[in-house]
């Protein structure tokens, strides 16, 4: 299984980022993906997620600034952040979790930095 992260970079603040993740070894269809982050010297939180059939879910923070997207046929997903802000510095990481909720896999991560 590989989630392979791009897109991180360093922005100013205001500016837009979209990060991928493309996956492999997986029934992609079959797994909720989500975003989350992890910021120096705080616990990963989850940013954001998207089942099979699109529904989405975001943190209250990024509501209204970030859209997650997935293509099944594609296997990849996607994480759109407009209007960034520096509290939304962080290592970003893809994650691939399964229906049956016990298979759970991690990309490698991508570092997003906003400069204010």
């Amino acid at each position: 299984v590989q989630l392979v992260e791009s897109g991180g970079g360093l922005v100013q603040a205001g500016g837009s980022l979209r990060l991928s993740c493309a996956s492999s070894g997986i029934i992609f269809s079959h797994h909720i993906m989500s975003w989350y982050r992890q910021a120096p010297g705080k616990q990963r939180e989850r940013v954001a997620s998207v089942t099979g059939s699109g529904n989405t879910n975001y943190t209250d923070s990024v509501k209204g600034r970030f859209t997650i997207s997935r293509d099944n046929a594609k296997t990849t997903q996607w994480l759109q952040m407009n209007s960034l802000k520096s509290e939304d510095t962080g290592v970003y990481y893809c994650n691939a979790r399964h229906y049956n909720g016990w298979d759970n896999y991690w990309g490698q991560g991508t570092q997003v930095t906003v400069s204010s």
